[in-house]
């Protein structure tokens, strides 16, 4: 499968109407403090909870050379000490590989303002993420999430067993290249090649809150 790598310089030329040209140096980009995973721990929708989870953001992160931030995923739980993933990001900004703000704040990430794009959905490494134009599509996420970010009511398993599953249940995921980005529909279960079904990988988004 085809990558994408984006590069990008700091240094800009500006052209006078003389013909000269000048060096302008370009506001420093924000430093990367939103990802969408690479690759997903391999085991469906068992990433060893809501821990196991925030490990996996930490590693990718550390790896990437952005570990001196507090990463987490962005997973919702259900039933008794219930979490909403909108509740574990930090309050924002948030910008990605490249420096650019997808979110301000999390009113606007979950409005239909925030900056999300496929294009703007990088991996840790700063590489875009097959979606339906690719031979694998892979753009469905893990969130266990309604549209605002909180977590559904207890009762039907939308987050494979809160994350420890990859035999029963299923889980509610988004579409990292559409405006539905954390609520788009269920997969069909939580074993790797169920999320493979519907267009996805085991993904999920990683937030430095700190």
């Amino acid at each position: 499968m085809s990558r994408t790598k984006y590069i990008f310089g700091i240094i800009g030329l500006c052209v006078l109407g003389s013909g000269s040209a000048v060096v302008v140096a370009q506001a420093p980009p924000g430093p990367m403090t939103f990802f969408l995973t690479s690759n997903g721990p391999g085991n469906g929708g068992d990433l060893g909870g809501l821990a196991g989870a925030d490990a996996h953001c930490q590693m990718l992160a550390a790896a990437a050379g952005a570990g001196d931030r507090t990463w987490r995923a962005y997973l919702s739980t259900q039933g008794p000490n219930s979490v909403n993933a909108r509740d574990r990001i930090g309050t924002g900004p948030w910008h990605n590989y490249r420096g650019v703000q997808v979110g301000g704040n999390l009113d606007q990430l979950h409005s239909i303002d925030h900056g999300f794009a496929f294009e703007r959905m990088l991996s840790e490494e700063g590489d875009l993420i097959a979606n339906g134009t690719f031979t694998q599509n892979r753009h469905d996420t893990l969130t266990g999430s309604m549209v605002d970010g909180m977590a559904y009511p207890a009762g039907e398993d939308m987050t494979c067993n809160n994350w420890t599953s990859s035999s029963t249940g299923k889980a509610r995921v988004g579409h990292h290249d559409r405006a539905n980005w954390n609520s788009a529909h269920n997969s069909q279960g939580c074993a790797l090649e169920q999320l493979w079904g519907t267009g996805g990988d085991g993904l999920f988004y990683c937030f430095a809150g700190e």
